[in-house]
């Protein structure tokens, strides 16, 4: 069993696309080193630590000659294996989290149940294609990675906006802010799985 205490985590995913090690500790201050080779996204998984607490340490080595999406992709399912791994059997969470949150012109909800049983609504879309040189349709893959592998129900809705940067960083900034307040430990349930079946896991 995983305690509050201990709640960390590494991972390491090599292919021969990717070499990706992600470092995480749940109960953090928000500190990250993280270094992927693309700048947007380096940016976005900065507002994720910052704004969830989650303290991360990423590094990536990918095959960016090609273009960002393994790379993007991998480093998602590297964050959700760490996640998965750092929460344990759940134990003591509080479960569920949603959050409407602001940026200038843009609105953007997200969802969560930390549930085990892995599931994405992605219902976001962007007026660019690209946010400089970073491609808006990877958002969408490394949201469904990260859902997948962290065994997580997500959901993120734009409700309004008109500039995909602030879109973007809602998105990021939202989901953060749910992954922090769904993973704390509650002191009324504090040894309990939050479950009637008992379990989160499978």
């Amino acid at each position: 069993m995983t305690t509050a205490a201990e709640r960390s985590a590494s991972v390491e995913r090599k292919t021969k696309e990717t070499a990706i090690a992600v470092s995480l500790h749940v109960d953090g201050t928000g500190q990250f080193d993280i270094a992927t080779g693309v700048g947007f996204f380096d940016h976005m998984l900065e507002q994720l630590s910052r704004h969830s607490l989650i303290d991360m340490v990423i590094k990536a080595d990918g095959d960016l000659h090609i273009d960002d999406h393994h790379t993007v992709e991998d480093v998602g399912i590297a964050i959700g294996q760490a996640l998965d791994k750092a929460l344990g059997d759940r134990r003591g969470i509080t479960r569920y989290a949603s959050l409407d949150l602001a940026m200038d012109e843009t609105l953007t909800r997200a969802a969560v149940d930390v549930s085990g049983r892995p599931y994405l609504i992605w219902d976001v879309r962007f007026p660019s294609e690209k946010i400089g040189r970073f491609d808006t349709e990877l958002l969408r893959e490394f949201f469904h990675a990260l859902a997948q592998n962290a065994g997580i129900t997500l959901h993120i809705t734009n409700h309004y906006g008109a500039n995909s940067h602030h879109i973007a960083e809602t998105c990021f900034k939202a989901v953060a802010r749910v992954l922090r307040a769904a993973t704390e430990v509650d002191p009324r349930q504090m040894n309990v799985v939050p479950s009637t079946k008992g379990s989160l896991k499978g």
